[in-house]
């Protein structure tokens, strides 16, 4: 795969998580488009809901929410990972984009820092990437 020919994410479930309706419906378009199975939360409580209802394979989310940020939650991912012993990939696709932000997303556990808006083919890229480690 490569950055001019997204390769298929048949079989990827993704969780995405945004407070924002319209970002969340353009990326699971995207997603699904390419065969993603995608899961939508508008905030971290209903992402920890589905993310101890289904087995993902990835989780993008957003940092600043209403309520509890993307940086929490990631911190609660990885906390209840820990038990299970499997580490879920997680992207933050952010409009925060200055290098503090970028280095507090992946103190938080997050495997890659992305700003919005995000280039379609990079995010593809990206995803396909984090699921299928080399």
């Amino acid at each position: 795969m490569n950055a001019d020919s997204p390769g298929s994410l048949d079989g990827l479930s993704i969780l995405v998580v945004d407070d924002d309706l319209d970002v969340r419906e353009l990326h699971a378009y995207l997603l699904k488009v390419y065969g993603a199975q995608v899961h939508l939360a508008e905030g971290a409580g209903a992402a920890l809901d589905i993310l101890s209802e289904h087995t993902l394979d990835l989780i993008m989310s957003d940092i600043a929410m209403p309520g509890e940020d993307g940086y929490s939650l990631m911190r609660r991912v990885r906390a209840l990972q820990q038990t299970e012993q499997r580490d879920i990939p997680a992207i933050a696709v952010t409009a925060f984009d200055r290098d503090v932000d970028r280095t507090r997303a992946l103190d938080a556990g997050f495997n890659l820092h992305m700003t919005k808006p995000v280039e379609p083919t990079a995010l593809l890229q990206a995803i396909f990437d984090l699921a299928h480690p080399s």
